[in-house]
Parts: C-alpha cells; sequence; structure tokens
C-alpha cells in the first residue's frame, strides 16, 4: 500500500548507530572545550568569552567594532554580549564608546590592557589546543575530521531556521 502524496510522512527516530555517534559527539565536544576553557582560564585568567570577544576585535583592522557586528561575529544574542561587555568593561579590557552621529549605537574598543592579556593568553590557549585535540588525532583524522565537520555544518546552515 502506498501512501498518497497529501498525507503526512512520519519522522523516522535516529537508528541506534545515529544516536551512539550523536551521544559520542555531544559528550566529546564538551569534554574537549571544557579542559581547553579550564586551561584558558588557569593560564590566562580568561573565559572563552574574553578570548571570542578579544580576538574579534584584535583582528579587526581598527581594533574597535559596533556591538551589534561583534554579536553576529561571534553568534551571541545581543543581550548576552551587553552582559558580558560590561564585565569585560569594569575589567578594563575593552571600552565601550559613543559612535559620532548615533545617540543608540555604540563602538566596542579594545584597550591596551585587553590587547596584552590576549597576546599573554594566546600561545598557551593555543598549546592546549594541541594538546587536547590535534595531538590526539593523526593528520588523516584531522583532514577526515574536518570534512565531516565542514559537510555538517553546511547542512546546519541550510537548515530553515
Amino acid at each position: 500500500m502506498s501512501i498518497p502524496p497529501s498525507a503526512p510522512r512520519r519522522r523516522q527516530s535516529p537508528t541506534a548507530a545515529e544516536l551512539r555517534a550523536w551521544r559520542l559527539f555531544i559528550e566529546t565536544s564538551e569534554q574537549v572545550k571544557n579542559v581547553v576553557a579550564a586551561r584558558l582560564q588557569n593560564d590566562a585568567g580568561l573565559s572563552t568569552g574574553d578570548y571570542g570577544v578579544l580576538l574579534a576585535l584584535s583582528e579587526h583592522p581598527e581594533k574597535r567594532m559596533r556591538s551589534s557586528l561583534l554579536a553576529e561575529h561571534i553568534g551571541w544574542e545581543r543581550s548576552r554580549l551587553s552582559h558580558h561587555l560590561g564585565r569585560m568593561e569594569r575589567r578594563g579590557l575593552i571600552n565601550r564608546e559613543p559612535v559620532a552621529g548615533d545617540s543608540r549605537g555604540a563602538e566596542i574598543a579594545l584597550t591596551v590592557v585587553g590587547a596584552q592579556l590576549f597576546r599573554a593568553g594566546s600561545a598557551p590557549h593555543l598549546h592546549a589546543i594541541r594538546d587536547v585535540f590535534s595531538r590526539a588525532l593523526s593528520p588523516e583524522q584531522l583532514a577526515s575530521l574536518e570534512d565531516v565537520m565542514r559537510t555538517l555544518r553546511e547542512h546546519v546552515d541550510d537548515l530553515p531556521h
């Protein structure tokens, strides 16, 4: 018996193998992220959020960005970023500066202290990435993982939101 085209299709649940792979992906990626984040905090006194903001600002030619562009760049909701920037500003890592001609706009500027802390934390952070992530995999495994992750990202980007 065939199903008429207008009838709703039943969604198929993941197979046992798909669920094992999913769970391993989630658990392992969280564990790797947590170990790298702990090392960043211990070695540099930076959270991964701090590092992401400082990285984005340090890569920008003017070392400053509008807060809306920064939120988009690091993939955060604007309210989350605003709260985080407040904490970073109190620590002297960034400054919020008004945008000329736009009373509601603000630019986030990297301070000298923020740039120094970012530079000091980058080498230990990169070493942690190598120790925790890269060293566990052969060059072939890294290439395969990159291919898989690129395919997965493209798939997710193509999904309706």
